[in-house]
């Protein structure tokens, strides 16, 4: 696994863009650092990175960090991957089920 992605990981999932805009002084050095963390990310990941990577989805698109989330777990080679899609209480896993299921691949 790519040190960015482990690093990604040490830093936990994203914040709701609720909880950035209340105290934004808190999060800041949270989201430059998520933001450059995934930019430096190449694809496609592996299929063992796009499992980690779900885990990173907060409760809402975070100023859009959740989609950049959702193109590089998409960019794995074996995608989707049924054991990476079993949070549905998470609106972004069902969001990539549905995707899956929509694109015939489930």
């Amino acid at each position: 696994m790519r040190d960015e992605i482990r690093q990604l990981l040490a830093a936990g999932p994203l914040p709701s863009t609720k909880e950035v805009m209340a105290a934004p002084r808190q999060f800041e050095d949270k989201f430059k650092n998520f933001e450059s963390l995934t930019k430096a990310i190449s694809k496609p990941v592996t299929d063992e990175e796009a499992c980690a990577l779900v885990t990173l989805f907060g409760p809402d698109e975070c100023f859009g960090e959740a989609w950049t989330l959702l193109h590089l777990i998409e960019s794995a080679p074996n995608w989707p991957l049924p054991q990476c899609l079993k949070n549905e209480s998470n609106e972004w896993v069902k969001l990539l089920k549905d995707r899956a299921v929509r694109a015939g691949k489930l």
